[in-house]
């Protein structure tokens, strides 16, 4: 079989993708979990991931909690914590930065990473620029990923299965054959009908796709296929976008619960729904200008409210000093509540302040949260949390909260 093509490494690409995720994520704050079967998903009734060792026993993702606790019961079922999530992700996506600026955030577990001139950079090889990836991010997080390197991002994603979990799999473009012999439905951007409508003309592995006439693909399928022909043939298609992936949508945090009508306990989940919908602002450097917070009341009438800033932030302080304004002008003594909530709105990154800002304080909240946005990364979710959220929270996680002050003059 000829090479697709004449250098080995036309472009270089790197995939990485999470073992696991959520399951390591939980791991990392509690390295008793480490060698067990682990289920993330009982709040929702269903697994919604697994640990390696829960998918050895045969549980499949969807499977209700309930059978699974039946069927094994050894199994350790935890409830999913997607600001532990969130907080991990960026933890990563901030280590690959450390090695290329040219990152794109595909998911909250998955990456593609411009390795093209590193080389010579790092007086490294590919191979063993991936480890030190790799390795970077299981010290410094505890968690462990999967890469593939490639010439395109097509090849690196397929490089990053064949070896999970923590493998590395690198594939030069002299030898990409060697490489495809797996199901087309397998490559990344091919679905269940057109692997279907492939297999009617006789091509049913990502090796025949590949091989087949470029004309004749045109004539049945669309140009985004047609485009994976070319990438599977070490021809780069689709680039590294390193721009956020977000439509700078409206950031909203809620929580329910059982009707209560206690001021303090309301509004230490308000604080708390601050707390998350700032966290989430910061990963992606966007400051609302406008706050919405609204109340829920026990016959699920809402009231709502929305103030505007007098300059953006994603300062959690500092946000909370207008939810508090907007939660008293809204909240009533003679009711129950049973939902509490924040809307960040009219996003944006662009920086501005007002004539009579603080500028050292500014600059020192900045700093102070990026530190308590690392530590809660690092050592878990509510490692450190604001006074006002105490209440709210659990009472194990009461007791390893640090609580602060918002004011850092």
């Amino acid at each position: 079989m000829g090479v697709f093509c004449v250098s080995s490494w036309p472009d270089a690409i790197a995939h990485i993708d999470a073992d696991a995720f959520f399951v390591e994520c939980e791991r990392a704050t509690n390295p008793l979990l480490r060698g067990k079967a682990v289920v993330v998903g009982k709040e929702r009734g269903i697994a919604t991931a697994l640990s390696y060792e829960a998918k050895a026993l045969g549980i499949k993702r969807g499977m209700r909690i309930v059978d699974i606790k039946k069927q094994f019961p050894g199994v350790v079922v935890l409830n999913s914590d997607y600001e532990k999530y969130s907080m991990f992700s960026v933890r990563i996506f901030d280590i690959l930065r450390r090695f290329s600026p040219v990152v794109e955030e595909y998911s909250i577990d998955e990456a593609f990473v411009d390795l093209k001139g590193l080389r010579a950079f790092y007086k490294k090889s590919y191979r063993e620029l991936a480890v030190l990836i790799q390795k970077s991010i299981k010290e410094e997080l505890g968690i462990s990923v999967s890469l593939g390197v490639a010439p395109t991002k097509v090849l690196a994603k397929i490089a990053s299965k064949l070896k999970k979990p923590g493998g590395i799999v690198v594939i030069k473009a002299k030898e990409i054959q060697n490489y495809l012999n797996i199901p087309v439905g397998s490559v990344w951007g091919i679905g269940p009908n057109t692997e279907a409508l492939l297999a009617k003309f006789n091509i049913y592995t990502a090796i025949e796709f590949a091989k087949t006439d470029i004309a004749f693909l045109s004539r049945i399928l669309s140009k985004p296929y047609i485009q994976i022909h070319r990438e599977l043939r070490g021809e780069k298609v689709f680039n590294v976008d390193p721009s956020y992936k977000s439509s700078y949508k409206p950031i909203s945090k809620a929580t329910s619960f059982k009707p209560i009508a206690d001021k303090n306990m309301l509004f230490a989940k308000i604080a708390k729904n601050v707390e998350d919908a700032a966290f989430k602002a910061r990963r992606y450097a966007l400051a609302p200008s406008r706050i919405a917070v609204f109340l829920k009341t026990d016959n699920f009438a809402t009231e709502n409210i929305k103030l505007k800033l007098r300059t953006p932030t994603n300062i959690t302080s500092h946000l909370l000093e207008y939810a508090r304004i907007g939660f008293e002008r809204i909240y009533k003594e003679e009711r129950s509540y049973r939902q509490t909530g924040v809307v960040l709105l009219n996003l944006t990154t662009k920086k501005r302040y007002d004539l009579f800002e603080d500028f050292t304080y500014l600059k020192k909240s900045a700093l102070l949260y990026g530190i308590i946005d690392y530590v809660n990364t690092k050592f878990g979710r509510h490692s450190i949390s604001i006074a006002s959220t105490l209440p709210a929270l659990e009472p194990k996680k009461q007791k390893l909260s640090v609580p602060f002050i918002g004011h850092v003059k």
